[in-house]
């Protein structure tokens, strides 16, 4: 048996103090009663003694007393048990939609090939809770929700074109990231995972610094590294996301990607700098992320692995309804047994006057 207040069991001492008053006046009593005069003499001029009634009225009062508050403590029995689903790992994908992910080393695209392999995780990941960042250079967020679907429909509908600002803004990405762990309640008594799938390096703000601070808060980062030194073409893609040819700058020169070894290091240290992150740079046609889930998916059968936990039933009113069966019964016990009560509550009739002279002259002798 556990309980689900246990605090109230220490005022079950109440009821120790009830008793010590209930005999602390039993002595005043008896001190009144002596005080008025001889002790032998009030004891004769009482039709019965109360004391054992009185007895019994303060052991049903204390009684009463401690079952009220052992009900209040609220006692729970075990009465079974259940299968609790491995419901405690929040994942958040935050995926890269610059128009560098337009480029075709993965096929048929990186941002294509990225959106079919993180809608495949999220759908073999059943039991997690998953949320969403799409960022260029602004981020905007999908929150926790155990509704997988929409989340992989949130970055199933995005393009590189939708968003508004260009760039590769890693480190604001990284904090929405942390704000939408932080605003969900449950979220701290989770294994908490962001996935940062990008191709690019932050030019702007400090991710390294923003992951360190997701480590000390116990958040994995993994880091999907998609291309890397080579310099690949940016499909130019209109608004019917087919390729109308490649993107240049103003002078009419060919636009390309590549990561510089200085973005390299910075997606390392990103992953490096949170508890078991891992950096997987993406190779022959594929990004990686399958890998991310397949070791996930290994997490979920052991350490996170669905659990049977006992279920709890309340059992207090049990203790209360004796309780209040116990104060009734002291309520209808008087000091006095009914007989008496009764001859006290109805006298003996007064006959009239005519009758009382009548009985009174058969008494005298003739």
């Amino acid at each position: 048996m556990i309980f689900g207040a246990p605090i109230f069991l220490f005022c079950t001492a109440l009821a120790a103090l009830v008793a010590l008053l209930l005999a602390l006046g039993a002595i005043y009593r008896r001190r009144a009663a002596q005080a008025f005069g001889d002790l032998e003499r009030v004891e004769a001029l009482r039709t019965s003694d109360p004391s054992v009634r009185r007895a019994w009225k303060a052991v049903l009062l204390v009684m009463a007393t401690a079952l009220a508050f052992f009900a209040a403590a609220r006692p729970q029995y075990g009465k079974g048990t259940r299968l609790v689903p491995a419901t405690n790992v929040d994942v958040v994908l935050v995926l890269d939609y610059s128009k560098s992910m337009y480029a075709r080393d993965v096929e048929p695209s990186r941002i294509f090939r990225a959106k079919v392999e993180v809608a495949r995780l999220v759908k073999e990941l059943e039991g997690a809770r998953f949320a969403a960042v799409a960022f260029a250079g602004e981020p905007m967020g999908f929150p926790l929700t155990a509704d997988g679907a929409a989340v992989a429909q949130f970055l199933r509908q995005l393009d590189p074109n939708d968003m508004p600002i260009g760039g590769t803004a890693i480190a604001r990405a990284l904090t929405l990231a942390r704000d939408l762990l932080k605003r969900d309640p449950k979220s701290s008594e989770h294994k908490r995972i962001i996935l940062l799938v990008t191709d690019g390096e932050d030019l702007e703000g400090d991710p390294v610094g923003v992951a360190r601070q997701l480590g000390a808060e116990g958040t994995t980062v993994h880091v999907v590294q998609i291309g890397g030194r080579t310099p690949e073409r940016i499909p130019e893609v209109g608004e019917d996301g087919r390729v109308v040819g490649f993107r240049t700058d103003r002078n009419g020169k060919p636009l390309t990607t590549a990561l510089t070894v200085h973005g390299e290091k910075q997606l390392a240290s990103i992953a490096t700098s949170t508890p078991g992150g891992e950096i997987i740079v993406a190779e022959k046609g594929t990004t990686g992320i399958d890998r991310i889930a397949a070791d996930l998916r290994k997490q979920m059968k052991s350490e996170l692995a669905e659990k049977i936990e006992t279920v709890y039933a309340d059992v207090y009113y049990y203790p209360l309804g004796l309780a209040i069966l116990l104060l009734v019964a002291e309520a209808l016990i008087t000091d006095a047994p009914l007989r008496i009560l009764r001859r006290r509550a109805a006298p003996k009739p007064i006959a009239p006057a005519g009758e009382r002279k009548r009985k009174e002259a058969r008494r005298v002798p003739a």
